[in-house]
């Protein structure tokens, strides 16, 4: 925690979910280990995997890329709210009729139902396994507790429902639509067709709910990916966490939300930023000292010299581990 709240305070992104994406991805060489024992035939290291061919192993690079494209696109998915502002006065001036956007996001909860269906569905199991050895009597509660342990229709019933609720107790909380409504009200906006106040509260609850009921959907889908893969498809179990999940999600979200704070602080620092040029840039802002508007500086290589290292390792692995490959 302490050292998480130091990233949080002195890096870039929130520390602790940081942390957690680290930890996540500790786990891509294993990842890599398992592709490659698919797609080369054999069992390299201590990873137990039959070879499947290179059209599974193609298979898989398309999955893993429509997955994360998915992922992506739900987490920036929003439902825009036209907002019509009267005249206002704003200090001194006075600005006239105004159109903005409530933007409102379609996965609002984000991962935390699948945390938290997933904290709930292991609970029983942990308290009910120690309870059936205490007594011959009580080797029932194994049978019980093995019912949340396998994979079968009552864990995914269970898991589904818990995840929609979750998501629904998650908008009750963090989403006041009557408090959007006031603030509107007092700025002199309102939704178009819309009447101010209760009505507009309504109107936001009912999209909102519309919305939920799309977002939970799409984290049922992507929760039960690595398990449809493994179970089913028989991809190995390393690679398949890779392939949606709690693990895909978090680490898309956190992602995501670097790249966002670091494109703020580019732009304020009079960078123009990456996510819509694609690189980083020091804008022709005329400083002292500086000819043609100023230079590129040492923050725009970091993407080149970042993706040299990545290069780098991959390559060092793969050098590493390539005796293992053509065995």
């Amino acid at each position: 925690l302490w050292l998480g709240e130091q990233i949080t305070q002195r890096g870039i992104g929130n520390g602790t979910s940081v942390l957690i994406t680290i930890g996540i991805l500790a786990d891509i060489p294993g990842a890599i280990t398992s592709f490659a024992s698919v797609a080369f035939g054999g069992k390299i290291g201590a990873t137990e995997a039959s070879g499947h061919g290179w059209e599974k192993a193609v298979g898989m690079i398309i999955l893993f890329a429509l997955v994360t494209a998915a992922m992506v696109a739900i987490n920036q998915a929003v439902r825009k709210i036209s907002i019509q502002y009267a005249q206002r006065m704003v200090g001194r001036k006075m600005y006239g009729a105004q159109t903005n956007y409530l933007p409102l996001k379609v996965n609002y909860a984000g991962v935390m139902p699948v945390i938290f269906a997933g904290a709930i569905l292991s609970f029983p199991p942990m308290l009910l396994n120690p309870l059936s050895t205490l007594s011959p009597t009580l080797g029932f509660l194994h049978d019980w507790a093995a019912v949340f342990q396998t994979r079968g229709w009552f864990h995914y019933i269970s898991y589904a429902v818990l995840i929609f609720g979750f998501s629904y107790f998650w908008i009750s909380i963090m989403f006041r639509p009557v408090q959007i409504a006031d603030d509107l009200k007092k700025n002199n906006g309102y939704i178009l067709g819309v009447r101010p106040g209760e009505h507009t509260a309504q109107f936001l609850d009912f999209v909102m709910t519309r919305l939920t009921v799309a977002g939970s959907l799409f984290l049922l889908i992507i929760a039960l990916m690595p398990d449809l893969f493994t179970f089913q498809l028989g991809f190995p179990q390393r690679l398949a966490t890779f392939l949606g999940g709690t693990g895909g999600l978090i680490t898309v979200g956190v992602m995501l939300d670097t790249m966002r704070q670091i494109e703020t602080y580019l732009l304020q620092s009079n960078y123009e930023g990456f996510l819509k040029k694609g690189r980083i840039g020091s804008l022709p802002v005329p400083q002292p000292g500086l000819r043609n508007g100023g230079e590129e500086s040492a923050l725009g290589s970091m993407p080149k010299i970042c993706f040299t290292l990545f290069l780098l390792g991959i390559a060092a692995w793969v050098a590493n581990h390539w005796e293992s490959f053509v065995k």
